[in-house]
């Protein structure tokens, strides 16, 4: 069976992917990963095929039209034509490999709107494969993309079918307009000829599934990457074996609100926790700064090597993130931005795992530091442990493809 793995964004959208990838390849299936360029090493590194697009996901993200777009509504809306425009070319690019491959199967993301007109067009399948919940309407879980309060059963209900629709609708004008539809119209996040089978590639353990969710949909558990050996640099493994388990602090590939700001922040509530600390500047969430003798600084490393030898995890709420952190049993302060990372910050907070999330926006060393404080007490600390012992058991990978080659 030739699978085709379509995703788009940071490493966070790119890596469960390849982790999917090498579950399938190893059953024997020819595989490749269709990603922006900047992926392409990430890939190769993982023994994949990929067909990459001209974007550069780093450096869309963190330019100054997705820097405004994060800050302000204005800037969401003065993004809507470049980021419209950047999405054809997109389409384009996908729908012209996809025809050069013609996989039999399409595993995509949210943002492969293209992958059930493109398997209509092959006659092959295409199923979604989502990172967290919201795109399976519920009244158990609340419209991140508006709101993190709950508005209850009905108001969440109606909330996350109101922004499906616009989805759909927005999805579909940019693809005819495209010249990609040319048939029926088709829902972009529904699947095409697979029974309308949808995978939600989280754990159940964190996002338990809600008592309205469709029947035709599958809770996995998140594709973890395997641990491999990685070769720390030598001043990253002098520095952990120079004292006691650091705290992780990394908001990953967010872009900065005020990079510098946020460093002293997080330095101020590391001094006053008497913590030592690992700083990763990711994509400029947070600055580089010099090493000092409690401190290291590191652009990004391995979160399967390094969270392991952590004390507790300080994070931007990610779904990967929050699954990784917790995969190893580490206690979680999530600071969030957007999107689904105020759930994902909600939920540790529910499980025990973690303090209440504290927005990037309202941010102090205060707040911080009496979050740390709380991640590291001792029934957190235990919670963690607990939660990371079921997670590791879960295996997402087997999972999907188990679901892949049931088709």
């Amino acid at each position: 069976m030739k699978v085709m793995l379509l995703t788009l964004g940071t490493r966070g959208d790119v890596q469960p992917y390849i982790a999917m990838g090498r579950e399938l390849s190893a059953r024997g299936h020819e595989v490749f990963i269709c990603t922006s360029r900047d992926s392409g090493e990430m890939i190769e590194a993982a023994g994949l095929r990929h067909r990459l697009l001209s974007a550069d996901s780093r450096t869309l993200v963190t330019g100054p039209r997705a820097t405004a777009a994060v800050m302000s509504l204005t800037g969401r809306i003065m993004a809507l034509p470049w980021a419209e425009k950047i999405l054809r070319e997109q389409l384009h690019e996908m729908w012209q490999i996809g025809l050069d491959e013609a996989p039999d199967v399409i595993l995509h993301s949210s943002k492969g709107i293209l992958a059930p007109h493109l398997a209509r067009k092959l006659g092959g399948k295409a199923v979604p494969v989502f990172l967290q919940p919201g795109f399976a309407p519920s009244g158990e879980i609340p419209p991140f993309v508006l709101t993190s309060h709950d508005l209850g059963r009905l108001g969440n209900r109606l909330s996350h079918e109101a922004l499906l629709a616009a989805l759909r609708v927005g999805n579909e004008i940019v693809s005819w307009a495209s010249g990609i539809a040319t048939g029926p119209r088709l829902d972009p996040i529904a699947g095409w000829g697979a029974g309308g089978l949808r995978l939600h590639a989280y754990s159940p353990t964190l996002s338990p599934p809600p008592g309205d969710f469709p029947r035709t949909d599958r809770m996995t558990g998140y594709p973890f990457m395997a641990p491999e050996p990685w070769e720390p640099p030598a001043d990253l493994a002098a520095f952990l074996e120079a004292g006691p388990a650091p705290i992780y602090v990394g908001f990953g590939s967010m872009p900065g609100i005020d990079p510098e700001g946020q460093t002293r922040t997080v330095l101020a509530a590391l001094r006053a926790t008497h913590q030592r600390g690992i700083i990763a500047t990711g994509w400029g969430g947070l600055a580089r700064i010099d090493h000092s003798a409690d401190i290291h600084v590191l652009q990004a490393a391995p979160h399967g090597w390094l969270f392991p030898y952590m004390a507790a995890v300080v994070h931007h709420g990610g779904s990967g993130s929050t699954h990784e952190g917790l995969r190893w049993g580490r206690p979680s302060v999530v600071c969030p931005l957007l999107l689904d990372q105020p759930y994902w910050g909600g939920q540790v907070a529910k499980l025990g795992a973690g303090p209440k999330p504290i927005p990037q926006t309202s941010l102090t060393a205060e707040a911080l530091a009496a979050a740390i404080h709380e991640a590291l007490s001792a029934p957190v600390r235990a919670r963690a442990a607990e939660l990371g012992e079921t997670l590791r058991r879960e295996d997402g990978c087997a999972r999907i493809a188990d679901l892949v080659e049931a088709l």
